[in-house]
């Protein structure tokens, strides 16, 4: 089967659409054939070696980490599901290799996609939707009437978070690039800033700040908090990882106003949470580009450069 592969820790450059026997689905396996994936910032930390405690150094390795298809087989019979069915999901945390024709997963790492929602779309909103539940939802408990700063709008997280902020009930304050200003706008932010031109000082004050841009200014994010605020961050700045952490776990001893972060590893009810959510109309997907298989490598090169409007998408059939 073909998928994206890289044979070196490095740069975009480095990826390549190669070819893999195709698993097979074994006992409590489900085998999926994928019609697309996303390119999302935890596969820059494989691909470049900064995680290689983890990784390794066998080589060669996939990419990609969430999809979206249809079931072509099943290892053994199972209630709920059948083959043809369509089906998005994720693999478990850790785990790299959905950017190809195929995957075999446990059943409890996918669920049921939205009806008549193009899965190529629908791809969109995994990493972005499931994350954003969990840090709005589950971290935050975000309530109605609450007042919600959102960094990084514009991206695969932050569309998503506006308008889940907006579908419970928040005032949804968002900061991105001065160009996408009215496409937040438009997602349902009752309030847009220009980061470049807006800092700390000239916002606040917030229930909850969600931070799914760059993990930087944490402390002067935290001192936009009212009383009772809940900060989540959901990625570091890892030129400074020490500090950042540092900084995290500081802020559960000393204060109410705790700085929340988690590495999400979603599992079938969060990803049947998500289908609700989009068949009721809460959730739209966000498209930047679709990109074929054979373009892994621009796709990746593209969200590098940044200023991307939700996600990059790696369309497989």
């Amino acid at each position: 089967m073909r998928a994206a592969r890289y044979d070196r820790y490095g740069p975009p450059e480095v990826l390549y659409e190669g070819t893999l026997p195709k698993p097979v689905a074994g006992p409590g396996q489900v085998l999926v054939r994928v019609h697309a994936s996303s390119v999302n910032g935890g596969e820059f930390l494989g691909r470049t070696g900064k995680v290689r405690l983890v990784t390794g150094r066998s080589f060669p390795k996939g990419t990609g980490v969430d999809f979206a298809g249809e079931v072509a087989a099943l290892g053994s019979p199972m209630s709920g599901l059948s083959v043809g069915d369509r089906v998005w999901g994720m693999l478990p945390r850790g785990s790299f290799g959905s950017a190809a024709e195929f995957v075999a997963v446990r059943p409890r790492q996918l669920a049921l996609a939205p009806a008549g929602l193009d899965l190529v779309q629908a791809v969109a909103l995994l990493a972005g939707g499931t994350t954003s539940i969990t840090a709005l939802r589950d971290k935050a408990r975000l309530r109605a009437g609450e007042r919600l700063l959102v960094r990084g709008a514009s991206g695969g997280v932050g569309s998503v978070a506006v308008q889940l902020g907006r579908a419970y009930g928040a005032h949804v304050t968002a900061l991105a690039g001065a160009r996408n200003l009215d496409f937040v706008r438009d997602l349902g932010a009752d309030e847009v800033f220009d980061y470049a031109t807006t800092g700390p000082a000239d916002l606040g004050p917030f229930d909850v700040v969600l931070d799914a841009s760059a993990g930087t200014r944490l402390g002067a994010y935290r001192r936009l908090l009212a009383p009772g605020g809940r900060m989540v961050s959901i990625t570091f700045d890892f030129g400074h990882m020490l500090s950042s952490l540092s900084y995290i776990l500081a802020s559960t001893v000393f204060g109410s106003r705790r700085v929340r972060f988690f590495s999400g590893n979603p599992d079938h009810r969060l990803l049947a949470d998500l289908t609700r959510l989009v068949e009721s109309g809460a959730l739209r997907p966000v498209v930047d580009t679709v990109h074929p298989l054979a373009g892994i490598a621009e796709a990746h090169r593209a969200m590098e450069v940044g200023g991307v409007r939700g996600k990059h998408v790696i369309r497989i059939v």
